[in-house]
């Protein structure tokens, strides 16, 4: 009798309007998630298929976010629309990582004479939050607010580097939903990439763009396992390898520097 009135009680829980709201609620952050991860505005059909859900789902969940001003429609496509912006602003000038990583980010690239970027971890993907151009302009163009995969470029791997192999199993999983890898790809190819034991940074060259050197570390955080890491960035052909690793210790005392402002912020 126990079992079957806590099982009627759960049911009766998970059908009721509230659990029904948040359902609708995270259908809607996935369409929406989708949309900053496409290049290129997405029909109705093509939203749908990757999200799997129906049309006339995607079609509600769209006309809602419209009316927010977080979605906007141009012919038959969706793109993000501009209420995106003011949210966007309030982060970038009140967010405590955001405040203190700048004055940072400035004296790691006037240092080191690299690209200074501050990744902050979302899930299975990673997202550039700040960044200091170095003396050699890279070769592509990544703007504030990218969704970037886990898998690929070194301030991605550095995150993944003390995961389980069943966390690197979804790892894997997010990525290929994600489209950030191909359908194939696995936990045991995602680890043949990571650092080895023991190695605090990671290294990658011609992952993520090619052309392009890239090293990082992540910056410790005391409450659990780090969600934001620290990468020096240079073309090819102005930096080498060790030129790249050479700027690690610098890396380091960055990111300890950024993890002590942060330890008495609320964050």
């Amino acid at each position: 009798m126990t079992v079957t009135s806590t099982h009627s009680a759960g049911s009766a829980e998970e059908g009721s309007p509230k659990a029904g709201n948040m359902r609708s609620l995270s259908r809607a952050m996935e369409v929406f998630a989708e949309l900053q991860r496409a290049e290129r505005p997405q029909r109705l059909s093509d939203l749908a298929r990757t999200c799997g859900m129906s049309l006339p789902t995607t079609l509600r969940i769209l006309r809602v976010l419209q009316d927010f001003g977080m979605v906007s429609q141009t012919d038959k496509s969706y793109r993000i629309g501009p209420a995106v912006l003011p949210a966007a602003r309030s982060y970038l000038e009140n967010d405590p990582l955001v405040v203190a990583a700048r004055p940072i980010l400035q004296q790691v690239a006037s240092q080191t004479g690299l690209t200074a970027s501050l990744y902050t971890r979302l899930g299975f993907e990673r997202i550039l939050v700040a960044r200091v151009d170095g003396e050699s302009p890279l070769r592509y163009d990544l703007p504030l607010g990218k969704r970037l995969p886990l898998t690929v470029g070194a301030a991605g791997k550095i995150l993944l580097a003390a995961l389980s192999e069943e966390e690197l199993q979804q790892a894997a999983a997010a990525a290929i939903a994600a489209g950030h890898e191909k359908s194939s790809f696995t936990a045991e190819e995602l680890r043949a990439r990571l650092p080895e034991p023991g190695t605090d940074y990671a290294y990658s060259a011609d992952e993520r763009a090619t052309g392009v050197l890239s090293v990082a570390v992540a910056v410790p955080n005391r409450a659990g396992r780090p969600s934001e890491s620290l990468a020096l960035t240079s073309p090819v052909e102005t930096a080498t390898e060790a030129g790249l690793k050479a700027g690690v210790p610098e890396l380091r005392r960055a990111a300890g520097r950024l993890s002590e402002i942060l330890e008495g912020s609320v964050y």
